[in-house]
């Protein structure tokens, strides 16, 4: 086959394609973060710890809430937090989860024969596309007495079903031969994935040969047991007993969010090896290229910028961002007053230290935008058509569903040209509704923002499209960011 794509574009895209076959829930992406962070020599803290004392020059430090969302952060060298002015933070933001399936806290089912799971759907998918899917199932589970603990303590455990176990089929043409005229399934009645069959002699059997009791109590607030099926429990059991190496009976599950996932693996392809089909790019395409840049910049030969460098990857940005840790709680603000407070001025408060660092910051807010697309060109505005492969998208908004302003912007031009990433302008039709980001969400707080996002096809579809040379574009161009933009952002100095 014909490779048309340079392998310095090529190996980017395939850590992103191995990054994101792991990454199956935002429990999952943060976990494989947080791999990679300690790799590079970053250390954990604890919210419900005193950071006093370990915050010094050089440190490389993360903090996660609800293991599904990170923040990560460099300190400059001695000399630049000695100096009397504010710390400024560089900071990346995108977002961990995506559109999908959750399963419902009671989810066994059971119709026409057939054993199903009740599941919910988690914000705007194209949810058509996950039928004839192979699915699988991950998340947290909460058990009782595992990894050595006594039977009263309980602790959190990720699982990664990667066997295809359900399925949501479609009705056959000869059946409803109106649906190719509009493909719409009810998510309620008629996107109920089957797991098995409803006969109770086969369930009978896969309990005995699991070597478990299907005897269900209903006393105990503490057994979910009834709530789901048997074969379920007893899959998350066998799941989570190959992982921890001991063995976990369905009995210890006391709790679960668990999402559904498509088994089929993402890949390049294209002809030439262009692009990226894979789910969930919307947004660990922009999440991996942070964590991928701040790495690099940590083992870069480059002076330092004299500002902190921060990624700030939130959870349930596509349900509204609302919760204790989407981009709307107070975690980014008390990560930042932490920091400032540790490397205030001689003489200065620690409000006063907050809010000077707070005004000489700055935030990438980046996720994916939209690329042209051949077949409906006309839905976007005529001299506004991102492509893939083409640049890194800038998104403007004058309704302020996206925080660019001229100001917040040139900056970022300067850090583009530096880098030799090519920009492109996204801004939505007059006659069409425009979506949002975590940026405007952030910039509330009083933090200078610019949305930005590589141009993608099939948005919130079960696989998306992407582009492979999007992946190196992003990491460069974030990488350039955390190294230079506090030589490089002079606006700040004049524009309030």
């Amino acid at each position: 086959m014909t490779m048309s794509t340079p392998a310095s574009a090529l190996q980017p895209a395939q850590a992103f394609v191995d990054f994101v076959n792991k990454a199956v829930t935002p429990f999952h992406a943060v976990h494989e973060c947080v791999q990679r962070l300690e790799k590079a020599g970053f250390t954990r803290l604890h919210e419900r710890e005193s950071w006093a004392g370990k915050l010094s020059p050089g440190g490389k430090h993360f903090v996660t809430r609800n293991q599904s969302s990170i923040i990560a952060f460099t300190i400059p060298p001695a000399e630049a937090t000695k100096t009397g002015k504010p710390l400024g933070i560089s900071v990346v933001g995108a977002h961990t989860d995506s559109p999908r399936f959750v399963v419902k806290p009671v989810s066994k089912r059971e119709k026409a024969g057939y054993a199903q799971i009740g599941v919910e759907t988690y914000g705007g998918g194209l949810w058509a596309t996950w039928m004839d899917r192979d699915l699988g199932v991950a998340g947290r589970v909460t058990l009782a007495g595992a990894a050595g603990k006594a039977q009263q303590e309980y602790s959190s455990h990720l699982v990664h079903v990667r066997n295809p176990i359900m399925r949501m089929p479609t009705i056959a043409i000869h059946l409803e031969r109106t649906q190719n005229d509009k493909f719409h399934y009810n998510p309620e009645t008629q996107q109920v994935p089957i797991v098995a069959l409803a006969s109770k002699e086969l369930n009978r059997a896969f309990v005995e040969e699991n070597n478990s009791s299907a005897e269900v109590s209903f006393a105990d607030p503490l057994d979910i047991s009834s709530h789901h099926h048997p074969i379920l429990l007893h899959t998350l059991a066998r799941e989570l007993s190959e992982q921890i190496g001991e063995q976990i009976t369905p009995a210890q599950i006391h709790d679960f969010e668990l999402s559904l996932f498509d088994c089929q693996p993402a890949t390049i392809g294209g002809a030439l090896n262009e692009f990226i089909f894979a789910p969930r790019v919307d947004n660990l395409f922009s999440s991996f290229a942070a964590v991928e840049a701040l790495v690099l910049s940590t083992s870069s030969s480059a002076p330092s910028d004299g500002r902190v460098s921060m990624i700030a990857l939130f959870d349930n940005e596509e349900v509204g961002s609302v919760s204790a840790y989407g981009a709307e709680s107070n975690f980014i603000e008390s990560v930042f007053e932490r920091v400032s407070v540790a490397f205030k001025a001689e003489g200065e408060s620690e409000a006063e230290a907050y809010q000077r660092t707070m005004a000489s910051s700055y935030l990438l807010s980046t996720d994916v935008g939209h690329s042209v697309h051949p077949g409906f060109t006309d839905k976007h505005e005529e001299n506004h058509k991102p492509l893939i492969n083409s640049g890194i998208a800038i998104k403007t908004n004058s309704k302020q569903r996206y925080a660019t302003t001229s100001q917040t912007v040139f900056p970022l031009r300067r850090v583009a040209a530096e880098a030799q990433v090519p920009l492109q302008e996204y801004l939505v039709r007059n006659d069409m509704a425009c979506g949002s980001t975590i940026g405007p969400l952030v910039s509330k707080i009083g933090l200078r923002t610019v949305d930005i996002g590589a141009p993608i096809l099939s948005m919130h579809s079960i696989r998306e499209m992407a582009g492979v040379k999007d992946v190196k574009y992003l990491i460069d161009l974030f990488e350039k960011f955390f190294e230079r933009f506090g030589v490089l952002d002079t606006l700040a100095e004049t524009v309030d």
